[in-house]
C-alpha cells in the first residue's frame, strides 16, 4: 500500500504505475476516457478538483482508492 500525502506523491505514484504497465500517457488517457493534458497535469502533481476523473485514471491503471483511519461506512446503521 502507498501512503499519499500530496498531489505530487499521487502524480509520481500514477506515473510509476503507468510506466510499469508499459503505457504511454496517450494510451492511459484513452483507457481512462480523459484528455492527455489531464494525465500530464495529474502526473505533474497539479491540484485538481475533478476527483471523479482522477478515480477513472486510477481504475484504468488497475488500482483502487482506499481510505485508512476513517469510519467504515459499510458498517453504518
Amino acid at each position: 500500500m502507498i501512503h499519499i500525502q500530496s498531489t505530487q506523491q499521487l502524480g509520481q505514484a500514477l506515473r510509476t504505475a503507468r510506466k510499469q504497465l508499459g503505457l504511454t500517457q496517450s494510451e492511459l488517457a484513452l483507457a481512462a476516457g480523459v484528455g492527455v493534458r489531464f494525465i500530464v497535469d495529474l502526473e505533474a502533481g497539479k491540484p485538481t478538483v475533478r476527483l471523479e476523473t482522477v478515480m477513472r485514471v486510477i481504475e484504468a491503471l488497475g488500482g483502487q482508492v482506499m481510505l485508512d483511519g476513517l469510519p467504515d461506512i459499510s458498517e453504518a446503521p
